[in-house]
This record gives structure tokens, C-alpha cells and sequence, in this order.
């Protein structure tokens, strides 16, 4: 995977985005593990569950509207959210991509909300 970005963008996502691919270097969603993928914009986050080898979205659930609770609280909801979807689907077990943003705040908060949600990673 190659970086190409203008000379405008700034050093922190570029930095964001070597880390992303020295995670995805290792990191792979399969049919028995899917990749719980997260994002993080300034307002919203959103978490994707996702089959490589099919290069399929199984799962998608994002905190657009939800807006009675912001920050590390819709994080968990949506959290939360994601692993109800996922057991729908009867997947417990993924393997946790969390795209290049440290394991803190919003990205933690989300993963705990995983976690209770009854997701195994």
C-alpha cells in the first residue's frame, strides 16, 4: 500500500495514515474474524465490521443522529450498537483495527462498549 497525498495535508494525518498501514500489514478480517473497524471524525465515529478476503461490509453503525450524548458516551453507544448488530449476524469474535488513532478516549470507549456488548478481541 502506497501513500500518495498533496503537499498540503497535514503531518499529523499523514503520520496517521503510516501507522494505518503498518497496522493493516498485519491486521485481516476473515470469515470466522471479521475486522471491527473504527473512524473517528471531530464530530462523529463510526464502526464498521468487515470481511476481507470477501472485501464485504458485514456490520455498519455510526453515531449520525444520535445526538443526546457526544464524545467518549456515543462512542460507547455506538460501541454497544455494534456488537448487538454483530450478534444478529452471529459473529463473536473480530479482530480490532483501530486505523491508526491511539487506543484512547473515543476509540477505547468504543472498544469497551464492544467488549460489554458480549464481542470477543
Amino acid at each position: 500500500m502506497k501513500l500518495k497525498m498533496s503537499k498540503h495535508t497535514s503531518e499529523r494525518k499523514v503520520n496517521r495514515l503510516k501507522k494505518k498501514i503498518r497496522i493493516r500489514k498485519t491486521v485481516m478480517g476473515t470469515d470466522e474474524r471479521p475486522r471491527l473497524c473504527v473512524y473517528r471524525s471531530g464530530k462523529h465515529v463510526y464502526a464498521q465490521i468487515i470481511n476481507d478476503v470477501t472485501g464485504h461490509t458485514i456490520v455498519s453503525v455510526s453515531s449520525l443522529g444520535k445526538e443526546d450524548k457526544s464524545g467518549v458516551e456515543m462512542a460507547k453507544l455506538v460501541g454497544v450498537e455494534v456488537a448487538k448488530a454483530a450478534s444478529a449476524k452471529n459473529i463473536k469474535s473480530v479482530v480490532f483495527d483501530r486505523n491508526g488513532y491511539l487506543y484512547h478516549g473515543r476509540v477505547k470507549s468504543l472498544a469497551d462498549g464492544a467488549r460489554e456488548g458480549g464481542l470477543n478481541f
